[in-house]
């Protein structure tokens, strides 16, 4: 009790503890339930679970075989150990010289089994047939590596794009910025539709404005920035402390003196961590459009599971991890430098 209430005589009010989940709460909970059980029963999640479940049973020995491990164990057993040499038959090599003074090149001959039908006999017969390849020690690991460059390299150019635009873009979503009401719903509108198109869906189509090749990727991961950069980039600046507006302002100032002298200070550590965070997302992008032939190790990342080459995808899979690896290692030190 405290003591204006002793003084005056009173008895404070009972306290009560509020319950965590009322009757409304528990009504919603109890429908989001039913919703996902149909959703479920829709969707065969009740295959999954079996499934995951024969997969753990037969690897802990009480089930000879799962659908999931016999998946893995031939991918697996196609994909290692991974290829790094080159091996093409003379015959289909044009600058063979030039080729054989590349470091370890050689040539080999190699005994492959033919099988025939004999018109004589009409049986079939298998025949040792000799071919002389070319075989390069590194060069498709070297392959690997120039597509590798290339998905960096739309990556870069893409996030550069879509920073160049989203900075300008940025001050018309902002709410405290925007000259007009409609211009900031219009900003807003224009925003959310480049978000909401996937890059890989916009890359079928650039494809066929602008054909194959890396310009497609580029555009359409820098459209699909822009949704994203631009709207982080107004969050930011609708968020940033109004004090050191104010302050400014005061002076007589304009909007956009403000802007540089009191805002952009605040929200450059924000807008490098995003600009650094587009950029990984950008190089993992950049890899599956282009499945859609928009440049990169994609268009070679395809080309190889079709032809069942899964030791060639291997390689390309280790690549692209080594690479996003030392990409995140990289913007971890420019983080460190920069804030």
């Amino acid at each position: 009790m405290s003591e204006p209430e002793i003084l005056q005589g009173r008895k404070p009010d009972a306290w009560h503890l509020k319950p965590p989940f009322d009757f409304r709460i528990l009504v919603l909970c109890a429908l989001a339930v039913c919703c996902l059980g149909y959703s479920a029963q829709r969707l065969d999640l009740g295959r999954l679970f079996s499934d995951v479940g024969a997969f753990f049973m037969a690897s802990a020995g009480l089930k000879e075989s799962s659908s999931i491990g016999e998946g893995i164990s031939g991918l697996s057993g196609g994909m290692f150990p991974p290829v790094f040499d080159e091996r093409t038959p003379v015959e289909y090599v044009d600058d063979l010289e030039a080729r054989l003074a590349r470091p370890f090149a050689h040539l080999e001959t190699t005994a492959t089994d033919q099988t025939s039908l004999d018109p004589g006999t009409l049986e079939i017969v298998t025949r040792q047939i000799e071919t002389q390849v070319l075989v390069e020690p590194l060069g498709y690991l070297f392959l690997v590596l120039l597509k590798m460059l290339e998905t960096v390299e739309i990556a870069i150019w893409a996030t550069l794009f879509a920073v160049v635009a989203s900075l300008p873009l940025s001050v018309l979503c902002a709410r405290n910025y925007a000259p007009h009401l409609a211009i900031y719903a219009a900003a807003r509108t224009f925003v959310s539709f480049l978000r909401s198109v996937p890059e890989l869906i916009s890359a079928l189509f650039l494809v066929l404005a602008f054909g194959f090749g890396a310009i497609p990727g580029i555009v359409a991961l820098a459209l699909h920035s822009i949704g994203f950069l631009a709207k982080f980039f107004a969050e930011d600046i609708e968020s940033a402390d109004v004090r050191p507006q104010e302050a400014i302002a005061v002076t007589g100032a304009g909007p956009l003196a403000v802007l540089r002298l009191a805002v952009l200070p605040q929200v450059l550590p924000s807008f490098t961590a995003l600009t650094l965070y587009i950029l990984d997302r950008n190089v993992r992008m950049a890899t599956v459009i282009g499945l859609v032939g928009a440049g990169g190790i994609g268009q070679e990342l395809k080309g190889r599971f079709d032809m069942f080459q899964y030791d060639r995808v291997a390689t390309l899979l280790l690549v692209i991890f080594l690479t996003v690896l030392l990409l995140d290692f990289l913007a971890a030190r420019i983080r460190r430098v920069l804030l």
